[in-house]
């Protein structure tokens, strides 16, 4: 015998889907904002970026200096930190700002081609300054490092990069954070091995993986440039 049909609605996903509409509503209230890639590549490129360039750099070899001499890696690093959140921060904002004030095609094509330079002057091998090296000592760790690395860091090539890092992503929060988070990844393990790191690690080889990535940011600008993107 025929089992009966069932009644309007019964055994069907019509009835089923307002409640994983209101499921589905409520994942979207706490899904993760749009744009949230965007966001992770711009921390990410400019994280690898000023790792990769610091290494060898002369404010890495700043901190090995200070390592040697105070022996104290935590107020160093902190002292590196606090130096790096600043500078890089009002690098970054400078960045944005004279972009924001020039914004253009060739202002873009300049900062495409700082990119294509930053990558040439990254083959070039860095030392300290005798200056740098000889600094005072009265203040402490942290604080002679936070001055230390401020004014060593003024003009460098991370410095120089985070300026066109944030001309080219105009987020000047995002490039502080992943170009400050760089420093500290190829910084850190400096300040606890002291010189070893310099020969267990391949200069000449972190000095090409870098320019290497300053190369690809550049030509990436120039093709989103002529390609109207």
């Amino acid at each position: 015998m025929a089992r009966p049909a069932p009644e309007c609605g019964v055994g069907k996903t019509d009835d089923a889907a307002p409640p994983l509409a209101g499921r589905g509503d409520a994942a979207s209230s706490i899904s993760l904002p749009p744009g949230l890639d965007l966001l992770m590549d711009i921390i990410l490129s400019s994280t690898l970026l000023v790792a990769f360039a610091e290494i060898g750099d002369k404010t890495m070899l700043l901190a090995i200096l200070l390592a040697c001499r105070f022996r104290k890696p935590l107020p160093i690093i902190a002292g590196i930190f606090a130096a790096t959140i600043v500078n890089h921060a009002l690098a970054a904002w400078a960045g944005a700002a004279v972009a924001g004030l020039l914004d253009g095609f060739w202002f873009r094509f300049l900062v495409a081609l700082g990119f294509l330079a930053m990558a040439a002057w990254t083959l070039v091998p860095d030392k300290i300054d005798e200056e740098d090296a000889n600094g005072p000592s009265r203040f402490g760790p942290f604080l002679t490092t936070t001055i230390a690395f401020f004014l060593a860091e003024m003009g460098d090539k991370t410095q120089v990069a985070t300026v066109a890092l944030g001309a080219q992503y105009h987020a000047v929060g995002l490039v502080a954070v992943g170009t400050t988070l760089g420093m500290m990844i190829a910084n850190v393990p400096a300040v606890f091995l002291g010189e070893r790191v310099t020969r267990v690690v391949p200069m000449k080889a972190v000095r090409i993986a870098a320019a290497t990535i300053f190369a690809a940011i550049g030509i990436w600008a120039l093709w989103a440039i002529f390609s109207g993107g």
